[in-house]
């Protein structure tokens, strides 16, 4: 055991070294090479821009070869996957790649869902999964050596070069002994099940599979042109760039960057390409900055862009989580660029070019603009974030005026495309904003700041026309002062040249008012909606008549609970209930009715209402067989509902001796069951108090929940059936109470709760007692409630799979753990219910909601 406690102690620090080394050398290497980053812009400018053009179609065409790859890979196992899904998967691959450890191996496991819902089997994904990588490293070496030896003769390389190529060439023949090893399931094979059970069935995938030659043949054929297209692009950068340099060297630099980028084991090579290429390039004839520029323009065709397509791809199912992540982040990029841009200088020769086209004074104005953009950006998108509609609309304004700012400032066309980028992107997610701000603060923010815009102008008004000259050397007149005073107020060049420190006190007060008045604005014009009405109690007793002839589930009695809030259909044939948290209406269950188109109507309704609300509805602990209701809605598993059949229920038989065993030590302890059935006598209620109180001091720091569950109530529970565990004396020392449960023949209840001296199996005790009241009584069935996390037998989706991994793995949810094998000992039916929202974004916010969603 401390043997095996150490291998995984060596390899998680060797796997941390490697990972802290990678991410040194890409620090390293872009900050030992600042400057020549920096020059970079200059150096674009002289560019050949036909040749920048040509660079920028080969990617399309570079990635078109790598969808091409995958398809024949598909084909060479049997399965036919259209070109453009290859081409989402090789982009998403890519793109995650770059983020786990042995990116290009491991990226191999993921995204398959697609391919999979196209009828492909798991067992051809995966063997088409392995040729596609192991022929991508095969071409890489059959392209190197050649190049390698040829590079032996006419050219020195360094010792760096040969160890790539020897362990890139090493890791190939060892992949190509270890496929036909799985192949003719021989010891290696045996081994390897034997070592690693749980990668048994893809390796009888592998085994099993078979292989089509022809189109292996053409995957090879595809990996030479990708190979192809590489090295033009490194040849293209040199050219475009006006460095001249023969294609041998664009072959070599190619070779050594991807045998960096395979063998690296985190971010894809960052760092370590950059570094090796530029190395070989200057050895080559470049000059040192010459040859970090074409490294970096190269990266740009071959890394970058092919990863932006990768987070694009994401953005094809319109409700994934990048979609709204995406235009926040760009957003708040080109704030912090706006801002930078200001900060840094100007390139001379653009501004002169300039110069003949707009007045100086745009141009210092403009320099202000971009300025203030950059700042109302950063804060726009955290409200972008949210779903703000007025957001977006702001975000839009501030990144079309960013643009043109940049243009006029400085002819900074690159920051301008940044813009541009920005525009289109908020263009393309336009539909996601759609969460209304408040109408009425907006306006009184409009209000307020135009009050605020007064004020500051008479104030700046009255200061510049009553300061002596002394301060500014100049006598300022009425109409200076109104101008002088605006100027300064939107952040605009004033051109006043302060001589004293009362002089840069006045101006720094009218700017520090005017941008607290301007963000404030935009403040009140972006808040969230929030003016909801509490509980109506009328409206509360109203749907406690309705549960009466329309209740037909476990949890409706929850419904009408003081902490909800109830929503009518237009028609008055059904209710629901929700809770505020946030921007979220999260709804308990589903609606109350007579039928379940009624049912659905209503959550129509409802959903319109909060869309027109600016809230996001959201549905807890919906039944499996509910699901049918709701339309555009995603699931979450929740858990399962545990309900026992009680019909034949006993004691009698082995299984249950256990049971019998306890109640039987319990009696002869002196303890007994007694019923009271309301109205509860005071005494008795305080009685109940004392061991709710005990319960919750036992647990710590776990306190009452509502919404699925209710809390100790004096005046409910005086209203309920209690079932109580005395001792000798009459003292309880366990209880629960039996609430409403509308679900036909069926009974429930709410708290169960012992002492800390109460006896082994006290609870046990009471739950049998419930049974067999209700027996009596002739119900059929007793509803246990929700053993959360638990049930999930096949997750699906990568948020199922976290919540079963959690639920396994992690000792804070062990408690679920015991819960579920608690209510197994009373054999019950199990039921699974699900959380129903709209998009992955909401997964972010929804605990935080729920958790305020829970609180009394």
């Amino acid at each position: 055991m401390k043997f095996s406690g150490a291998k995984d102690y060596f390899r998680t620090a060797i796997r941390f070294l490697f990972t802290a080394f990678a991410i040194g050398m890409a620090i390293w290497f872009f900050y030992h090479e600042r400057d020549e980053i920096l020059d970079i812009r200059t150096t674009i400018s002289h560019a050949d821009m036909p040749l920048l053009i040509a660079g920028l179609v080969l990617v399309v065409v570079y990635l078109m070869l790598q969808a091409e790859m995958y398809r024949q890979s598909f084909l060479a196992v049997g399965a036919k996957v259209p070109l453009f899904v290859c081409g989402v998967l090789y982009v998403k691959r890519n793109f995650i790649s770059v983020f786990i450890p042995a990116g290009g191996i491991s990226s191999l496991a993921f995204f398959s869902g697609d391919i999979e819902k196209r009828g492909v089997s798991s067992s051809k994904v995966n063997l088409a999964s392995t040729i596609f990588g192991f022929v991508g490293i095969l071409t890489v070496i059959l392209v190197a050596i050649p190049a390698f030896i040829y590079a032996f003769f006419v050219s020195s390389l360094g010792a760096g070069e040969w160890i790539g190529l020897g362990i890139m060439a090493v890791l190939t023949t060892a992949l190509g002994i270890l496929f036909k090893a799985i192949r003719s399931k021989g010891k290696i094979y045996d081994w390897l099940v034997m070592k690693f059970p749980s990668v048994e069935t893809f390796l009888t995938e592998i085994a099993e599979g078979q292989i089509q030659k022809k189109h292996f043949i053409y995957s090879i054929v595809v990996s030479f042109l990708i190979e192809l297209t590489g090295i033009v692009h490194l040849y293209i950068s040199m050219h475009a760039l006006n460095t001249q340099i023969s294609l041998f060297a664009c072959v070599m630099g190619y070779i050594v960057a991807i045998i960096f980028m395979l063998i690296s084991p985190f971010l894809r090579g960052m760092g370590a390409v950059e570094l090796s290429m530029a190395y070989l390039l200057s050895r080559f004839g470049l000059e040192h900055s010459e040859a970090v520029s074409v490294t970096l323009l190269f990266r740009f065709y071959e890394f970058w862009l092919p990863l932006l397509a990768g987070l694009l791809a994401f953005m094809l199912p319109f409700q994934k989580l990048i979609l709204r992540i995406l235009p926040a982040l760009f957003l708040m990029l080109l704030g912090a660029v706006n801002i930078l841009s200001v900060l840094t200088p100007a390139l001379k020769n653009r501004v002169r070019l300039l110069e003949h086209f707009v007045p100086v004074e745009l141009v210092s104005a403009s320099n202000y603009l971009v300025f203030a953009a950059g700042v109302f950006l950063v804060f726009t998108s955290i409200y972008l974030f949210k779903g703000l509609r007025n957001a977006w609309i702001f975000a839009l304004a501030l990144a079309v005026v960013s643009g043109v700012g940049h243009l006029t400032k400085g002819y900074d066309y690159e920051e301008a495309t940044l813009a541009a980028l920005v525009i289109i992107i908020l263009v393309f997610t336009r539909k996601q904003y759609n969460v209304r701000s408040s109408r009425v603060f907006g306006i009184s923010g409009l209000w307020l700041a135009i009050t605020a815009v007064l004020f500051t102008i008479l104030y700046g008004v009255i200061g510049f026309y009553l300061l002596d000259k002394e301060h500014f050397g100049i006598d300022f007149s009425a109409s200076q002062s109104v101008k002088y005073t605006l100027n300064t107020f939107f952040l605009l060049d004033t051109e006043l040249l302060p001589k004293d420190n009362f002089a840069h006190s006045f101006l720094n007060s009218i700017r520090l008012l005017g941008f607290s008045s301007l963000l404030f604005l935009l403040y009140t014009l972006v808040r969230p909606y929030l003016g909801f009405l509490d509980s109506d109690p009328d409206e509360l007793h109203e749907a406690k008549d309705f549960l009466k002839t329309a209740g037909s589930g476990s949890l409706d009695y929850f419904k009408t609970y003081s902490d909800k809030t109830i929503f009518w259909s237009e028609k008055k044939t059904a209710f629901l209930a929700y809770k505020i948290a946030g921007l979220y209406a999260v709804v308990l269950d589903v609606p109350v009715a007579k039928t379940d188109a009624e049912k659905a109507q209503c959550i129509l309704e409802f959903d319109k209402f909060c869309q027109q609300s600016g809230l996001k509805s959201v549905y807890y602990r919906v039944n499996e067989g509910d699901l049918g209701l709701f339309k555009k809605k995603k699931k979450l598993f929740l858990g399962q509902e545990a309900v026992v059949d009680i019909s034949d229920f006993s004691l009698d038989g082995g299984h249950k001796k256990a049971f019998r065993n306890s109640i039987k030590k319990i009696k002869e302890a002196g303890f007994s069951i007694r019923t009271y059935e309301p109205p509860i006598e005071n005494h008795v209620v305080a009685e109940l108090k004392r061991v709710s109180d005990d319960w919750l001091n036992e647990m710590g720091d776990r306190k009452e929940m509502v919404f699925a569950q209710g809390l100790f109530d004096e005046a409910e529970i005086k209203n309920q059936t209690i079932i109580s565990l005395e001792d000798i004396h009459g003292r309880i020392v366990a209880f629960l109470n039996i609430i409403p449960d509308f679900s036909p023949s069926e009974g429930t209840y709410d708290l169960i709760r012992k002492t800390t001296d109460a006896p082994s199996g006290a609870v046990d005790y009471v739950l049998i007692s419930l049974f067999l009241y209700l027996k009596e009584r002739g119900y059929k069935y007793v509803n246990l409630g929700m053993a959360p996390m638990s049930g999930m037998t096949e997750p699906k989706e990568f948020s199922e799979r976290s919540i079963k991994y959690a639920y396994e793995r992690i000792k804070a949810f062990s408690h679920y753990k015991g819960l579920r094998d608690y209510k197994e000992k009373f054999e019950p039916e199990w039921k699974n219910q699900y959380l129903l929202y709209e998009n992955e974004y909401d997964l972010i916010r929804l605990p935080q909601a729920l958790n305020e969603v829970f609180k009394p």
